[in-house]
């Protein structure tokens, strides 16, 4: 039997909100088989928590946003390390914030692997449920495209289109074949990004106040401002595939299926999510008895227990 994961032990870490600009500390700890991952925000009264669902986003101006309208916790930016859980196979987890963003930490999801895989991964005594893609689900906006279709694994297909010079020299395209590729080595490096005149209506919207060039990708009219420069000639769009991956993976399970992209961020992956949630043709669970059953995407994304 393919079995549920959690941590073996807790891991704290600290960090800035990348938009409400917070000193944030965390603790991600170990939760019961079932439980899915729970964000707890220990900074208000009795400690109110939200499930990371997609049916508990309510906001995706620049970040995922979700909040339960029962306990009034709410928790911003929440996709980078929703990503890392997905590419680690961690279904079950307590997030502990003493505010309402999770750290940006560098930008990326790298941190937030490196932090799971140090508390270790544990494999809990239930079957672990995927939800498999049956018929194919998509949605358009004018140019821009998000759809889901049947495929036995987990892949992603990925394009951006800005005007602007960085973007001629950058691959704008991607496909990843988690069958083919580490989310570990390959995907969870690629920080996200920002354009300097775009910062006036981020802060007139209370956004982007603990972005700096040690956190987000800055470009100016003509070129990157960070000295480092790029992780990966595709950077920009490799770091959409990572944001697509934390949002798919608020259907609370991991997914089996495909899924296209062209233009697509939060808002539209959310909206994507909940069409497949809301057509129950669209899509059903799905366990696996031995390993070689697995699709070998989910063998590749996650560890072994140790």
């Amino acid at each position: 039997m393919i079995k549920q994961r959690t941590l073996k032990n807790k891991v704290p870490a600290t960090g800035v909100g990348v938009h409400l600009g917070h000193r944030v500390e965390m603790l991600i700890r170990p939760a019961p088989p079932d439980t899915g991952i729970v964000f707890c925000r220990t900074d208000m009264p009795g400690a109110p928590t939200v499930k990371a669902h997609a049916l508990n986003v309510n906001d995706t101006r620049m970040s995922t946003r979700i909040e339960d309208s029962k306990t009034g916790a709410r928790v911003a930016t929440v996709e980078h390390l929703m990503s890392a859980f997905a590419g680690l196979g961690i279904d079950n987890a307590y997030v502990d914030l003493s505010a309402e963003e999770v750290p940006i930490m560098d930008g990326s999801a790298g941190p937030f692997i490196f932090l799971l895989q140090s508390a270790g991964i544990e494999e809990q005594g239930k079957a672990k449920r995927y939800i498999r893609v049956k018929k194919a689900i998509e949605l358009k906006e004018k140019d821009r495209f998000v759809s889901l279709s049947p495929f036995n694994g987990f892949k992603l297909k990925f394009n951006i289109q800005f005007d602007h010079p960085v973007f001629e020299k950058s691959a704008n395209d991607i496909e990843v074949d988690f069958a083919k590729v580490s989310f570990a080595k390959e995907v969870a490096r690629a920080r996200t990004f920002g354009f300097t005149h775009e910062v006036e209506a981020m802060h007139s919207m209370g956004l982007g106040r603990g972005g700096s060039l040690d956190n987000v990708i800055v470009i100016d009219d003509f070129r990157v401002l960070n000295n480092d420069g790029l992780r990966f000639d595709d950077e920009f769009v490799k770091h959409k595939a990572l944001d697509a991956v934390g949002d798919l993976y608020m259907l609370g399970h991991p997914l089996i299926g495909e899924f296209r992209g062209v233009k697509s961020g939060h808002a539209m992956n959310n909206q994507l999510v909940r069409a497949l949630l809301a057509d129950q043709t669209a899509w059903e669970y799905a366990t696996f008895d031995k390993r070689e059953q697995l699709p070998a995407a989910f063998g590749n994304m996650t560890l072994a227990a140790v």
